[in-house]
């Protein structure tokens, strides 16, 4: 007998026993539910739409400055020639 066919007919039997209800096993599926997700997120590390834009914020910026440093540097090698 496998694993889910032992969890299925002990689920049926504590149904059929009147001490879980279908609520109680919806409830249970869904917070074990739940739990997977915030498990999932948490190893792919994601991050929330708010650290997201700061972060896009930052790395703009710093392109600009890359930008303008290139361009003193630029014109400081001509100014040199």
């Amino acid at each position: 007998m496998s694993n889910s066919e032992k969890i299925l007919k002990s689920l049926s039997s504590l149904i059929e026993n009147g001490i879980l209800t279908s609520k109680d096993i919806k409830k249970e599926i869904s917070t074990d539910l739940k739990f997977k997700k915030d498990k999932i997120i948490n190893k792919l590390e994601l991050v929330s739409r708010e650290e997201f834009e700061v972060l896009k914020k930052v790395v703009q910026k710093q392109a600009i400055l890359i930008k303008q440093l290139k361009k003193n540097k630029k014109t400081k090698k001509v100014k040199k020639s």
